[in-house]
């Protein structure tokens, strides 16, 4: 009888397989698609055929001519950091109280936190804008950053990372004296690490990809992130050429790709965080 068993085992793993090879086609398809065709020379036919058949870096080279990509650059570096340092920070402390058992209201100040990431942005952007623009923060990047200064998901992120943490370890450090905010310093962060990445990653991926809240708030185009220069690349040229289009989408994707992988086993491990304990 286990004859037959081996040939559905290896026929349940090659539909496993494939699976995967088919989700791993649909999600880097896109990718590997814009990637070729900001490889394309000026007279190739983007859809004329799969690879390029003069593969060439000079699209590259025209959306820094196109328009100021530098600034923008950096205006969006600048936005980011502010994200991934006000959410390590103030998630780590919400996650830390939150993970805090002997205060009245966490279970109830939890529920509320949980409850507003039912709402999506869209419902709320309206009442954001006019009060960044009550605090005369329109057209700046103050303005782009302050709505994203900290994520109900990633504190929740960072309670579940601190609640893992064993008790014995806090109760050892209590009796050596240590206080709270020493407790917090000395061996709750330093035990999240993983989940500190978590949030740093996601922080600065939201911060970057971000394009409708920008949108809305900046106006002077010295101002503007990269994905609203992106916007204006598209329609840069009276050719409306989609070569510079997927060099630009291409040069934007790059710095996340780069963070990725050097965060990669910080991040995988950051996500295992909190599974011991809830």
């Amino acid at each position: 009888m286990s004859a037959p068993a081996a040939p559905r085992r290896l026929i349940a793993r090659a539909a496993r397989y494939a699976v995967l090879l088919l989700m791993l086609v649909v999600m880097l398809g896109p990718i590997a698609w814009q990637f070729l065709t900001s490889l394309r020379g000026r007279t190739e036919n983007v859809y004329d055929g799969v690879l390029p058949a003069h593969p060439t870096l000079d699209n590259y080279a025209r959306v820094a001519e196109s328009f100021p990509l530098p600034g923008y650059v950096a205006n969006t570096l600048a936005v980011a950091a502010l994200a991934v340092a006000s959410n390590v920070l103030f998630a780590s402390m919400g996650g830390y109280a939150l993970s805090r058992a002997g205060w009245k209201g966490r279970t109830t100040v939890l529920t509320l936190l949980a409850a507003t990431l039912m709402f999506p942005f869209e419902s709320v952007m309206i009442s954001m804008f006019l009060t960044i623009r009550g605090m005369g923060l329109v057209n700046t990047l103050i303005g782009v950053w302050l709505p994203g200064a900290v994520s109900v998901l990633n504190i929740m992120v960072m309670r579940s990372a601190f609640l893992a943490v064993p008790r014995e370890i806090e109760e050892a450090a209590v009796l050596d004296g240590a206080r709270e905010w020493t407790r917090f310093t000395r061996v709750f962060l330093p035990a999240a690490k993983g989940s500190l990445a978590v949030v740093s990653l996601t922080s600065f991926m939201g911060a970057w990809d971000d394009f409708l809240w920008p949108l809305l708030v900046l106006t002077d185009s010295d101002h503007y992130t990269l994905q609203l220069g992106l916007k204006t690349l598209a329609g840069a040229t009276t050719t409306n050429d989609q070569r510079i289009v997927a060099a630009g989408a291409m040069a934007a994707l790059l710095p996340m790709m780069l963070l990725f992988f050097a965060l990669q086993r910080f991040f995988f491990k950051g996500v295992g965080e909190g599974a011991v304990k809830t």
